[in-house]
């Protein structure tokens, strides 16, 4: 099946699903409210799915509607379309991997080197971030090759004293390379990587690098949809966090901040609106208390950040309205080039729910000026930019050449 033929396949499906649904729901004379407090999603959820605008995207929730509207699961899922996509391994994926599966510490227990100063390795350790944050995964690759086997080796012959420092040096490394792994959907690679980083810090003997390390798990466990996974690292290391929190340590605070901030994005993907609204309102409070955004074990904790996470909440929970009045206000100039590029991706998610093209091809060629890496190997480009060839025919010409660039 081609490309084209198979996105036709899966828009019919959709609203065909769809308009099953509405004429189930009428004929038990549910209004969309009632039906969506049965299935637990949100009235904007169920009027999107029966225009066939967004997709039920996991078989569970299908089922709760199957139950609700008292018909076989089979009636309903018995047309979906298989669909195959492939895609090509983005640049840099392989070699990290590569970087992940070499024995660089027991080639340094077995022959040892001199120890490298800390001052020396601590550049180039803010440059892997730096190139993290850029999506530039290839640069990455390159300076993370020789950094880690060094810092690997520089730790286990260096003093007693030294040793904190560059074990500090070794957890922030691995952080950067959990945190790009998780970006371009390697998942178990990326768990390793923020698995060594935890255990990096804690021979340090730093509380607030082994939550950084927590904070980077989060963000693995959230790309590969173990939501309760991410909801429980993130919980109990804020709660571990929230005595030095409430003490008014920045460090605490920030860190406290994006724990949170994964809560409310975790919940929002479970479909628990309170309890992500809880943890977004906790989060604005805690921003507000540190009066200006930081970057703090690279969380960019900050007022600006916590509206960016409102908005990919907002979207997740269908309510593109909302989404599109807090996020086309907020002044994200001092943040990343990440955040400002994820903010326009959701941005775009939020269009595409009202199937507004124009705007969300705009918002999401926008994001791949910022970081065309980034977007063109982003998972959610993809579904959205493949969402909008659905929606108008014929395809805008700049919709079909992105849609080209990101393999959708």
């Amino acid at each position: 099946m081609t490309s084209d033929a198979s996105s036709q396949a899966n828009t019919e499906y959709q609203r065909a699903l769809g308009r099953r649904i509405a004429q189930e729901r009428k004929r038990r004379g549910l209004s969309q409210v009632e039906l969506a407090q049965l299935v637990d999603r949100s009235v904007a959820w169920i009027s999107q799915v029966e225009r066939g605008v967004r997709k039920v995207d996991r078989m569970s929730v299908l089922e709760k509607v199957a139950e609700v509207l008292d018909l076989p699961l089979a009636e309903l899922a018995a047309e979906a379309p298989v669909v195959a996509a492939t895609t090509e391994e983005a640049p840099g994926t392989a070699g990290l991997r590569l970087l992940l599966s070499g024995a660089h510490s027991l080639q340094a227990m077995l022959h040892s080197a001199p120890a490298p100063h800390a001052s020396q390795l601590a550049p180039k350790v803010d440059r892997a971030w730096e190139l993290t944050h850029a999506s530039r995964y290839v640069e990455l690759t390159n300076l993370l090759r020789g950094l880690i086997p060094t810092l690997e080796s520089g730790v286990r012959s260096a003093s007693a004293k030294q040793q904190a420092d560059l074990y500090r040096l070794l957890a922030t490394a691995y952080q950067a390379c959990s945190a790009s792994l998780a970006k371009l959907g390697e998942p178990e690679a990326a768990w390793i990587a923020g698995d060594r980083a935890i255990n990096a810090a804690e021979r340090a003997g730093d509380p607030f690098m082994m939550a950084a390390g927590a904070f980077r798990l989060g963000f693995v466990f959230l790309g590969a949809r173990h939501f309760e996974q991410a909801e429980e690292i993130a919980r109990t290391a804020a709660d571990a966090l929230w005595f030095m929190a409430g003490e008014g340590k920045p460090e605490a605070m920030s860190l406290w901040g994006g724990l949170t901030l994964q809560r409310a994005v975790a919940a929002s993907r479970l479909n628990q609106g309170d309890a992500a609204y809880r943890h977004l309102a906790g989060a604005r409070d805690m921003a507000a208390r540190l009066g200006e955004g930081r970057n703090d074990y690279n969380t960019e904790f900050g007022p600006a950040n916590v509206v960016l996470h409102e908005v990919a909440v907002a979207v997740e929970l269908g309510d593109a309205g909302h989404a599109l009045r807090v996020g086309t206000t907020v002044d994200v100039s001092g943040l990343s080039v990440e955040r400002r590029a994820r903010l326009r991706i959701d941005l775009a998610r939020a269009h595409a729910q009202r199937r507004q093209v124009e705007a969300a091809t705009a918002a999401l060629l926008e994001a791949e000026e910022i970081a065309p890496e980034q977007v063109r190997n982003h998972r959610l480009v993809r579904q959205v930019t493949s969402d909008l060839l659905t929606m108008q025919d014929p395809v805008p010409a700049d919709l079909r050449a992105l849609a080209d660039r990101v393999g959708a």
